[in-house]
């Protein structure tokens, strides 16, 4: 497979990508598979899915499996006796508070930390049992700060920060790990479906939306790519990585450094 800047063997190892179908799932379900796990590829999406498969290197372990996270048993199921967890499956809608559609909102919370509660807690019987795991959260500078017409992800990804550190603190004598990693703005179709609502929001052309809205608070005049963020991802499934937990590591192009 192809060679990879950070060295990681997981080999007999089974791994879970949420999310999987595109954009960052996508990315940490190859960056996986290509260490050596036996990666569930899990979204609801399953053309993305089977496009995922069938483009993936012939020695690539991945399994497909189309589930809709609001299934909130059915998330908990998938999860049990995985030893890496990437809770990456997100969505976004941008609006006013006082017009944030309720049904949004609500399912948002349920897809981006309600079933991030039930994967994990699927998970951990089987990490803790086998003495190992890794959970990683996909957060977002969004964990880390907030911006304005994003009530429900923001939420989600703030609560997303709390339950990860919980699960550090109640893993580690289990040997079990738990990080978010936090992106700014990655190069994925959630984010280019944003751009059209950021538009309508603040009333500006779309060609302006990435350089005024996105990035205005960035040093990094740039969007992230997906591969970037699974190298992250990667690394904090290694063995040297396993005294870092509870943390959050920003890949926000300086964002934060405000």
């Amino acid at each position: 497979m192809t060679p990879h800047s950070v060295t990681l063997d997981l080999a007999g190892r089974t791994a879970l990508v949420t999310g999987a179908a595109s954009g960052i799932g996508r990315a940490c379900a190859l960056r996986l598979a290509a260490s050596g796990a036996t990666v569930r590829a899990v979204d609801r999406d399953t053309e993305g899915l089977e496009k995922l498969v069938s483009g993936a290197p012939a020695d690539a372990r991945l399994e497909a499996v189309t589930l809709d996270l609001t299934d909130l048993d059915g998330a908990e199921r998938v999860a049990e006796g995985c030893d890496v967890l990437v809770n990456n499956a997100g969505l976004q809608v941008v609006r006013p508070l006082q017009e944030f559609p309720t049904d949004a909102f609500h399912t948002i919370l349920t897809v981006m930390l309600e079933a991030p509660f039930r994967l994990i807690r699927g998970a951990l019987p089987g990490m803790y049992q086998r003495g190992w795991g890794r959970v990683v959260n996909i957060s977002s500078v969004h964990g880390l700060r907030a911006s304005a017409y994003k009530a429900a992800y923001v939420a989600a990804k703030h609560g997303l920060e709390g339950l990860s550190k919980t699960t550090a603190l109640e893993g580690a004598a289990h040997g079990v790990t738990a990080n978010c990693v936090c992106p700014a703005y990655v190069r994925t179709p959630l984010v280019e479906r944003q751009i059209a609502d950021q538009s309508r929001v603040h009333g500006i052309p779309e060609d302006r939306v990435v350089s005024e809205v996105m990035l205005a608070d960035s040093a990094l005049k740039r969007l992230v790519e997906p591969e970037e963020v699974a190298e992250a991802v990667a690394y904090l499934c290694t063995g040297p990585a396993g005294a870092i937990t509870g943390t959050s590591l920003p890949l926000d192009g300086g964002w934060t450094a405000h």
